[in-house]
C-alpha cells in the first residue's frame, strides 16, 4: 500500500508539473484558455485516470488509487496553467 501511495504521489506531482508547463507554453494562444479551467482541468484529469487505469492495473504493486492521483495531478496542472497563461505567466525561459 505504501508503495502504491508514493508511486501515484510521484506520478501525480509529475502530472501536475508537465501538464502546467505544456498548457502555459503551448496553448496560451488558444481559445482553451478563455474557457473555464475547472471543467477543461476535470475533463484531462478524468480522461487520464481512465486512460491510465488498464496500464497501471498490470502491475502488482500499483494500482487504481495510482491512476485516480495521476488524473488528479494533471486535472491540476492544466487548471493551474490555464490559471498561469490569463495572466502571462513567467517567461518561457524560467523552468
Amino acid at each position: 500500500m505504501i508503495v502504491e501511495l508514493l508511486a501515484g504521489g510521484a506520478a501525480g506531482v509529475f502530472g501536475h508539473l508537465k501538464s502546467k508547463d505544456f498548457v502555459r507554453r503551448r496553448l496560451r494562444y488558444t481559445g482553451i484558455v478563455e474557457k473555464s479551467s475547472t471543467g477543461i482541468g476535470l475533463a484531462a484529469g478524468a480522461a487520464t485516470a481512465l486512460a491510465a487505469a488498464p496500464i497501471v492495473a498490470v502491475f502488482p504493486l500499483v494500482g487504481a488509487p495510482a491512476a485516480l492521483i495521476l488524473g488528479a495531478g494533471v486535472g491540476t496542472g492544466v487548471a493551474a496553467g490555464i490559471k498561469q497563461a490569463r495572466k502571462g505567466g513567467p517567461p518561457d525561459d524560467w523552468s
